[in-house]
C-alpha cells in the first residue's frame, strides 16, 4: 500500500476552508468575484490532486482500454550514490505516457519509439525484490476470453485450459535468447503475469540470439531491455521485471518457474524449494549452448494430468453386441475405431441392451479395426437390438517427479528426438555436468577454438563419467566434446526458437495440466549444421560485431555467405514472422550480396496476433508481408529485405520469372495449404533450388527438407485425401454434428450468397443470361431459375417485417416439413430392398421441431436469419429487432402454411451420389421458358438499378451473425435427429475449418527449419546429413530422421531423377529434337506441349511437321504465348528403348533465343 504524500494531505485538509471562502464570498453576493475565486480554487485543487497522483490513478479506470504501450519508465538518479542491493528504501520513480503508435505513423517513428530507452536503478527493498513494472492494465480479476484473438488457440486448448492460463503467474530467469523465446510464446499464449529476471548487462554477443535487443540496448540490463517489447505482444497480460539477485522464497508467487541461465548448485536448491512447496511449483530448467541443449523438468510429488493427448475423445457407432462373456461390440464400418486395449468407453442410445446405458465406464480389450470385447458378462442383459454411442473416457494421469538433486542421481529413461543418436543423451548429460564445473572452477566459459578449454572440458567429463556407479558411459566421443565446448557460451537463435517452444509448452502444462509433461529429461544436438570442411581455429574469433556468438560456433566463412545469401520465403504468417526473425538475427542476407525477398497477398487479422507476433492490433487491415518486412528490418537494420503482395502461382510468373529463381539460393515455404505448396514445390523442382518446408497443426509440426539431388521432392509423397460424408448423409441422413455443420455451411452459402449473386447475374445480362439457360436446359438451369424467381417474386422483401417472415416459414421448411417428408418416404419402420431395417446405424431417425417463440434458440435463429435476409435486400434493420418482446410480436405475426406430405418424392439414398441430378428432363426446357416468362413480369416491376447485396462468409467477426446463423443451422437440425448440440465457437471450428495453432509449435518449427538451413548454405552436406522431423508437443513425441532419396532411372549408361531436366538450345526443330534423342538411345513416339499434342508416330500427318521449329509448334499448335521475358518453353516426351520398353525421361526444356 503506497504512502499517501503531502500533496494528498494539503488538498484534504485545505478544500473545505477554499470552498467556505468561495461559498461566503456568494453569500454576501459578491458573484463576480466568488465566481472568479471558485475557479481559482478549483484549480489549485486539481493542480495538487494531480501532485499527489489522484487524476492519474482514476484515469486508468476512466479511459477505455486499448493497445496502446503504457510503460513505467525508472530513470537513475545520477546525483546519487548506488545503493547496495540489500540495503532499505527504494528507488525514486518517474513515470511518463509513451504515446502509442497509429496505423498511419511511419516506420521510423515506430521504430524510434520501439527502440525507447529504459532505464532503472538498482535499488531494491528489504527483502531485496525491487518493483515490479506493471506494464498492463489488469483489475485482479479473470479476464474474458477475446475469441477473436484467441481462436486458433481455444481450437487447441479449449476454454477451461485457457482460464487456468489466464490465471497463471510464470518467472522466467536469464533474458538470453532463450528466455526471449521462452516470454514470447508464454505472452502470446495469454497467461496472468510473466516476471523477467536477469542480473546480466546487454552484451553485442547476444545479438545475434535475442531479438528483443538492439545496438543501442548494450550496456542496459537484460530484463529492462526486453520488457517493452514483450508488453507490446499482448496487453492482457502483466509483463514485470526483477533485476537483483532471486530468493527462493520469491518463487512462491509463481506457479512455474523457468531458468535458462542457472548453476546446478542454485537449480538443486530452487528445485528443492520447489519440489516441497504447497502446492508445488513447477521448476523447469534449460539451456541452449551452441548446437546442444538440454531440458529438466520438475512438477512436483504428484502432478495431475487431466488430458494427456489433446485429443478429442474417440467414438463409433454400434451395429451389434453379443450376449457373451466377455461380450463382443461391434461397429460400422464408417470409419475405423481408434480404441487401444485397456481404454475406457461408455455407451448411450443403446436399443434393447439398456443395462449399458448407466454412463458407467467400461474396460475394452482386442481392439480391432471395427470391434472389440468388452469385460463383462451381458449373458442376461436385454438382447441388442439396434443402435448406440460408444465414447471413449479420457483418464487422468499422476506423475511423480524426482527433483533435480534425486534425478541427477537416477535419470530414468531419456526422451529421444533422433533414433540415430539413440545413445547421445548420456554423453550430454555428463557434457552439461562438465560444463557448470567448468565455469564454476574457471568464472567463465570454454574460448572458442581453445584447444586448451576442450581438454579441461574432457577431463572434467571423465572425471564425472569415473566416479558414476551405474551410469558410466563407455564411449564418449572427443570431437562431440570440443563442439560443444568451443560453442558452449553462444545462445544461437535456431536452438532458442526451437527450445523456446518446448519449454514454452512445458510451462503452459504446468499451470493448465492439459497434455503430458517432459518426464524428466531431454538432450538434443545438431552438430550435423556445422560445415563440412575444416574450420581453422582463427575463423573462431570474435569480429566485434552482432554476429560474434553464431561465429564461434560456425567460423566467419559460413557466415559471410549467410549474409550473401538470396533468400525467398513464401508467406509471412504465423511461419513467416518467425522465420523473418530468425533469419533476420542470423544475418542472412544482410550482406552487400544478401537479398532476401518475402511475399504475401494477405492482410493482417485480429486473429492473427495470438501467434504472429511481429504484428500489433493497429496494423490490422494492413498488408501482412510489408508490416513483417519492416519489423524484421527493425530487429536487424542491415537487413536487405523486399516485401511483395503478390500470390506465388501461374498467374505471377511475370513476377516470380525464370530470372528471379535462378538468381536464388534457396527457397523457404511458410505456407497454409497444400496446393500452393505443390506450385512452389515444382518450382524449385524445376529451377533445382533447395526447399525448406514446414508446417503445422494445434501442437504438433513437421518440416521436411527438398535439397537437389539428394531427397525426394515434397509432392513426390502426398497424404491421402480427407474422407468426405455422401451427399445423401449431408443432406438427409446427418449423424454427427459435423455433417450437421457441413449442411449448414453450404446452406448459408446458397441462401445469402450464391442466390443474390445469381439474382445479380440475371439482372446484369438478363438476355444473355436467359439464352445461357435455355441452352442448357438441364435441371440445374431449372433450379437456378426458380431461385431467383423466388428472390424477385414470391419471397421477395421490401421490408424487414417480410424478412421475419421469411425466415419464421424457413425454419418451419428446414427443420419441421422436411423432416414430415423425410419420415413420410421413410417411416420408422421402413425396410430396404433386402429386407433389413431402412434407420439401420449410422442412420438417426429424426423428428420434427415444433416452434415456440419461448425457446430461445428458435427465436435466435429467426432473428439471425431475418436480419441477413435484409442485408442482402438492402432493408435498414430496426432497432427493436434485439428487443425480445417487440421481436416475439413480429415473428406471432407471421402465417404459417400448413403441410402435407407429398407422395411419390424423389429422396437421395445412394451413398455414391456427389451431387443433384443435372440430366434434362423433357419438361425441363417447357419449365425454362415458363419460368424466364414470369422473370421479365417480375424485372418489370422492379426499381430502377435493384441489386441484391451478396453475403460472404466471415467467421471471425462475431458481430455479423454469420456463425450465429449457421451455429442455429446446425444445432437445430442436430435436435432434429437428437445429435448431441455444440456452442458458437466449436461451430466456427468445423464450420470455419479453423486449423488449430499455437506458437510454441510454430516456434519449434521453424528453428528446426533455420538448422537445416545452415546445411543448405553451407553447400557440402550429405543426405544423411539433413534431418525432418515430426514433433507432437502434446505427447511429448520428436522423430526426426533422413530425408527419402529421390527415384534414380536408368537407362544406357546414363542414370537421373526427378530433379534433372534435359536442356535442348539452338532452337531446334522436330527432327533435330527426335535425333538428339535418338542419339541417346531413346526413341520418342509421342511429344506434347502443355495438353496438347505436337507429334505421335502413329499420326501420318504430324510428320509434316518434321522440319518445323519447336517453338512455332508450341505458338501454332499448342498456343502456348511466350512472353518477352521467357527464353524456353517445355515439352515432355514418351521413349521408349530399342526392346520397346517405356522409359522415363525428364523434363525437356527448348531454348529458342
Amino acid at each position: 500500500m503506497p504512502k499517501l504524500g503531502i500533496g494528498f494531505i494539503v488538498t484534504v485538509g485545505m478544500t473545505p476552508i477554499f470552498f467556505g471562502l468561495a461559498f461566503q464570498s456568494f453569500a454576501t453576493r459578491d458573484v463576480r468575484i466568488g465566481s472568479l475565486f471558485f475557479a481559482f480554487l478549483v484549480l489549485v485543487t486539481m493542480t495538487m490532486m494531480k501532485f499527489c497522483g489522484v487524476f492519474s490513478s482514476l484515469r486508468n479506470f476512466m479511459l477505455p482500454k486499448k493497445r496502446a504501450w503504457q510503460v513505467t519508465i525508472v530513470e537513475d538518479d545520477s546525483d546519487s550514490a548506488t545503493t547496495d542491493s540489500t540495503a532499505e528504501g527504494s528507488s525514486s520513480v518517474k513515470k511518463r505516457r509513451i504515446a502509442s503508435t497509429a496505423a498511419g505513423t511511419t516506420e521510423s517513428t515506430v521504430r524510434d519509439i520501439s527502440n525507447s530507452i529504459i532505464k532503472h536503478s538498482s535499488s531494491t527493498g528489504a527483502k531485496g525484490k525491487e518493483h515490479a513494472h506493471d506494464m498492463a492494465r489488469h483489475n485482479g480479476n479473470a479476464p474474458d476470453i477475446d475469441e477473436d484473438l484467441h481462436s486458433r488457440q481455444l481450437a487447441v486448448y479449449g476454454r477451461d485450459t485457457m482460464r487456468r492460463l489466464f490465471a497463471s503467474n510464470v518467472l522466467v530467469s536469464g533474458m538470453q535468447g532463450l528466455g526471449a523465446e521462452i516470454a514470447k510464446n508464454l505472452i502470446l499464449a495469454g497467461v496472468k503475469s510473466v516476471t523477467l529476471h536477469d542480473e546480466g548487462k546487454v552484451e553485442l554477443w547476444d545479438l545475434s540470439g535475442n531479438f528483443l535487443f538492439s545496438e543501442d540496448d548494450v550496456g542496459k540490463n537484460r530484463a529492462l531491455a526486453s520488457v517493452q517489447k514483450l508488453q507490446e505482444l499482448n496487453n492482457a497480460v502483466i509483463v514485470q521485471t526483477l533485476t537483483t539477485k532471486l530468493t527462493k522464497e520469491q518463487l512462491s508467487d509463481f506457479q512455474a518457474v523457468v531458468f535458462t541461465d542457472i548453476s546446478s548448485e542454485k537449480a538443486i536448491e530452487f528445485d528443492d524449494y520447489c519440489h516441497i512447496h504447497q502446492p508445488p511449483i513447477a521448476f523447469i530448467k534449460s539451456e541452449v549452448r551452441g548446437l546442444f541443449g538440454s531440458i529438466f523438468c520438475d512438477f512436483g510429488p504428484d502432478f495431475t494430468v487431466c488430458d494427456v493427448n489433446g485429443e478429442e475423445p474417440h467414438t463409433g457407432i454400434i451395429a451389434s453386441i453379443s450376449n457373451d462373456n466377455p461380450a463382443l461390440v461391434s461397429c460400422v464400418d464408417d470409419e475405423r475405431l481408434e480404441f487401444q486395449d485397456g481404454d475406457l468407453v461408455v455407451f448411450s442410445e443403446v436399443q434393447g441392451m439398456a443395462q449399458l446405458n448407466d454412463g458407467k465406464p467400461r474396460k475394452i480389450k482386442n481392439a480391432r479395426a471395427y470391434s472389440f470385447t468388452l469385460e463383462e458378462d451381458t449373458t442376461n442383459f436385454g438382447a441388442y437390438e439396434r443402435g448406440g454411442i460408444v465414447t471413449q473416457v479420457k483418464q487422468p494421469k499422476v506423475l511423480k517427479f524426482k527433483p533435480f538433486r534425486e534425478a541427477l542421481k537416477d535419470l530414468g529413461d531419456f526422451l529421444l528426438s533422433d533414433f540415430s543418436k539413440f545413445d547421445r543423451p548420456p554423453v550430454l548429460h555428463l557434457a552439461f555436468q562438465a560444463l557448470d564445473k567448468f565455469i564454476s572452477d574457471l568464472g567463465r566459459f570454454p574460448i572458442a577454438g581453445s584447444e586448451e578449454d576442450v581438454q579441461k572440458l574432457i577431463s572434467i567429463v571423465s572425471s564425472i563419467n569415473d566416479s558414476s556407479l551405474d551410469g558410466r558411459v563407455e564411449n564418449i566421443d572427443p570431437k562431440l566434446l570440443r563442439h560443444f565446448a568451443f560453442g558452449a557460451k553462444a545462445v544461437l537463435n535456431p536452438m532458442a526458437a526451437m527450445f523456446g517452444g518446448i519449454v514454452g509448452q512445458e510451462v503452459l502444462k504446468a499451470c493448465s495440466g492439459k497434455f503430458h509433461p517432459l518426464f524428466q529429461f531431454f538432450y538434443f544436438d545438431s552438430v550435423e549444421s556445422l560445415p563440412t570442411e575444416p574450420i581453422d581455429s582463427s575463423s573462431f574469433r570474435p569480429l566485434n560485431s552482432r554476429y560474434d556468438a553464431q561465429i564461434s560456433v560456425f567460423g566467419s566463412a559460413l557466415q559471410k555467405r549467410l549474409e550473401d545469401a538470396k533468400v525467398f520465403i513464401v508467406g509471412s504468417g504465423a511461419l513467416g514472422c518467425e522465420l523473418l526473425k530468425n533469419v533476420a538475427l542470423m544475418g542472412v542476407s544482410c550482406g552487400n550480396q544478401g537479398k532476401l525477398t518475402v511475399t504475401d497477398d494477405d492482410v493482417i487479422e485480429k486473429s492473427n496476433l495470438s501467434r504472429q507476433f511481429l504484428f500489433r492490433d493497429w496494423n490490422i487491415g494492413q498488408p501482412k508481408s510489408t508490416v513483417a518486412a519492416s519489423a524484421a528490418a527493425s530487429i536487424n537494420p542491415h537487413l536487405n529485405i523486399e516485401a511483395l503482395q503478390n500470390r506465388v502461382g501461374s498467374e505471377t510468373e511475370s513476377v516470380f520469372n525464370d530470372v528471379f529463381w535462378e538468381n536464388l539460393n534457396v527457397v523457404i515455404n511458410a505456407l497454409d495449404n497444400v496446393n500452393a505448396r505443390l506450385y512452389v514445390d515444382q518450382r524449385c523442382l524445376y529451377f533445382q533450388k533447395p526447399l525448406l518446408e514446414s508446417g503445422t497443426l494445434g501442437a504438433k509440426c513437421n518440416t521436411q527438407m527438398v535439397i537437389p539431388h539428394l531427397t525426394e521432392n515434397y509432392g513426390a509423397s502426398r497424404d491421402p485425401p480427407e474422407k468426405q460424408a455422401p451427399m445423401c448423409t449431408v443432406h438427409s441422413f446427418p449423424h454427427n454434428i459435423d455433417h450437421c455443420l457441413t449442411w449448414a455451411r453450404s446452406e448459408f452459402e446458397g441462401l445469402f450468397e450464391k442466390t443474390p449473386a445469381e439474382v445479380n447475374a440475371y439482372l446484369s445480362s438478363t438476355s444473355e443470361y436467359t439464352a445461357s439457360m435455355r441452352n442448357a436446359g438441364d435441371a440445374q438451369a431449372r433450379d437456378n431459375l426458380e431461385r431467383v424467381l423466388e428472390c424477385l417474386d414470391r419471397e421477395k422483401c421490401d421490408s424487414f417485417q417480410d424478412c421475419v417472415a421469411w425466415a419464421r416459414i424457413k425454419f418451419e421448411d428446414y427443420f419441421t416439413n422436411r423432416v414430415k417428408q423425410l419420415i413420410y418416404t421413410f417411416p420408422e419402420d421402413a425396410t430396404t430392398s433386402t429386407g433389413a431395417p431402412f434407420w439401420s446405424a449410422p442412420k438417426r431417425f429424426p423428428r420434427p421441431l415444433q416452434f415456440s417463440a419461448a425457446d430461445p434458440d428458435h427465436l435466435h435463429f429467426v432473428m439471425a436469419a431475418s436480419i441477413l435476409r435484409a442485408e442482402t435486400f438492402g432493408i435498414p434493420i430496426p432497432d427493436w429487432v434485439r428487443n425480445h418482446n417487440k421481436f416475439t410480436e413480429a415473428v406471432d405475426k407471421v402465417m404459417v402454411p400448413e403441410f402435407q406430405p407429398k407422395e411419390g418424392v424423389k429422396i437421395e439414398t445412394d451413398e455414391k451420389a456427389t451431387n443433384i441430378s443435372t440430366a434434362a428432363s423433357v419438361d425441363d426446357s417447357m419449365i425454362i421458358n415458363d419460368l424466364i416468362t414470369k422473370l421479365e413480369h417480375c424485372h418489370a416491376n422492379l426499381p430502377p438499378g435493384f441489386r441484391m447485396k451478396p453475403i460472404q462468409f466471415e467467421k471471425d467477426d462475431d458481430t455479423n451473425y454469420h456463425m450465429d446463423m449457421i451455429a442455429g443451422l446446425a444445432n437445430m437440425r442436430a435436435r432434429n435427429y437428437s445429435i448431441p448440440e455444440v456452442d458458437k465457437l466449436k461451430a466456427k471450428f468445423i464450420a470455419g475449418r479453423i486449423i488449430p495453432a499455437i506458437a510454441t509449435s510454430t516456434a519449434m518449427a521453424t528453428g528446426l527449419v533455420c538448422l537445416e538451413l545452415y546445411k543448405v548454405l553451407d553447400g557440402g552436406h550429405k543426405v544423411e546429413d539433413y534431418r525432418n522431423t515430426f514433433a507432437n508437443l502434446a505427447l511429448p513425441l520428436f522423430s526426426m530422421a533422413e530425408p527419402v532419396p529421390p527415384k534414380v532411372i536408368e537407362h544406357g549408361g546414363m542414370k537421373w531423377t526427378v530433379w534433372d531436366r534435359w536442356i535442348v538450345k539452338d532452337n531446334p526443330t522436330l527432327r533435330e529434337l527426335i535425333e538428339w534423342l535418338r542419339n541417346k538411345g531413346l526413341n520418342a513416339y509421342s511429344i506434347s506441349c502443355g495438353s496438347c499434342l505436337l507429334y505421335n508416330s502413329m499420326f501420318p500427318r504430324h510428320k509434316e511437321r518434321m522440319d518445323k521449329k519447336m517453338v512455332d509448334l508450341a505458338r501454332d499448335v499448342a498456343k502456348v504465348e511466350l512472353p518477352s521475358y521467357r527464353r524456353h518453353f517445355d515439352v515432355v516426351v514418351a521413349c521408349e528403348d530399342d526392346d520397346d520398353n517405356d522409359v522415363d525421361v525428364p523434363l525437356i526444356s527448348i531454348y529458342y533465343r
